[in-house]
């Protein structure tokens, strides 16, 4: 039995195809693509079952009538047709995104509680679960794209850069200074709130990053102890495997 697991996120688009839990295959496409329809094309691939998470509504509807087209499977929607199986304490627990707490499940299921999840991605999310496995909130931060777009765009001086890694601490040109300071301040920024994070605890919490620009940023933070990129769609792929 195959499982298609797609994660729809505001920048990407992450497939995963699993065969029990092993992620026998996966990809990313812009998620632009997603909503004009442009070069996607899906292969059936013996394909069972199909989860969505999303958090973006309008490529939700386009992915989900493109697969059931192609592929002639109603998938499944995080939020809509299936629930993530974590209490959400959240004050409004509509207001959480589903890939929040799709991360809390699947490092619930990985790591056990409690936890600290920071997802880099188009927005950086820190997330705590407690001890007794409760999504209890966290804290949204703009990401590393997001704040280099924002230099350039708001510093009529400054330069458009490529994320990169910096060349060295101390930068000796403005595209380095500015990765420097990207990468070096949000490592930093990651260290610094996982402190403030563990004084809530009373039993130490296991740090687990995940994210598209976690192989970056990764070597910049002290505070992480794990790292699975794969995090979300391994948490989709469990919830498909509790449902079938």
């Amino acid at each position: 039995m195959k499982n298609l697991v797609i994660d729809i996120g505001n920048t990407n688009t992450s497939f995963g195809i699993f065969k029990a839990n092993r992620l026998i295959r996966s990809w990313d496409i812009p998620t632009g693509k997603i909503v004009s329809g442009r070069d996607l094309k899906l292969n059936k691939a013996a394909i069972n079952s199909i989860v969505i998470c999303s958090v973006v509504p309008k490529a939700t509807r386009a992915l989900k009538a493109k697969v059931i087209k192609q592929l002639h499977i109603m998938p499944l929607v995080v939020g809509e047709d299936i629930k993530v199986p974590v209490k959400n304490l959240y004050r409004n627990p509509k207001q959480v995104g589903q890939d929040r707490l799709v991360n809390a499940f699947a490092g619930l299921k990985i790591f056990g509680a409690p936890l600290i999840i920071v997802d880099f991605g188009t927005a950086i999310t820190f997330d705590v679960v407690s001890a007794r496995a409760e999504y209890v909130g966290g804290m949204i931060i703009p990401g590393l794209k997001i704040s280099l777009e924002a230099l350039a765009t708001k510093c009529a001086l400054l330069p458009e850069a490529k994320l990169a890694a910096p060349r060295e601490l101390i930068g000796k040109d403005t595209k380095n200074s500015i990765l420097s300071g990207m990468l070096n301040g949000f490592g930093c920024l990651c260290d610094g709130v996982v402190i403030k994070l563990k004084k809530q605890f009373k039993k130490q919490p296991i740090v687990v990053a995940t994210g598209g620009n976690i192989g970056l940023i990764s070597k910049f933070c002290s505070s992480i102890d794990k790292i699975d990129k794969n995090l979300t769609l391994k948490g989709l792929n469990f919830l498909t495997k509790d449902r079938f």
